[in-house]
């Protein structure tokens, strides 16, 4: 079995092994630049799991950002029936795109 690494960004863990590429809320990084995160939750190098409470401590990630973007857009409607009440609000969460590079 390959190392693989579970991190925690934007409020979310995200599963990632060695080139990996993922879409995460956007970092504040520029484009082309490594950048670690250190909020590894658990990690593995294929025989042994460790798991943090809450992070694994010498633990984490390299990302390499290759670029920005927006997601897809999320509607939210609410509707009283009988009522004619309603509320509809739309939101495109900025998220970046990144290749993970190492796990350590």
């Amino acid at each position: 079995m390959e190392a693989y690494a579970v991190l925690e960004t934007g409020g979310k863990q995200v599963l990632v092994r060695s080139g990996d590429k993922i879409e995460i809320e956007k970092l504040s990084v520029e484009v082309g630049q490594d950048t670690v995160l250190n909020t590894v939750c658990a990690i593995s190098d294929g025989e042994t799991l460790r798991v943090g409470t809450p992070y694994v401590e010498g633990a984490s990630v390299t990302l390499t950002i290759d670029g920005h973007k927006r997601g897809k857009k999320v509607i939210n409607f609410k509707a009283k029936r009988r009522k004619g009440a309603r509320r509809k609000v739309g939101h495109r969460q900025e998220l970046t795109v990144a290749t993970v590079k190492a796990i350590a």
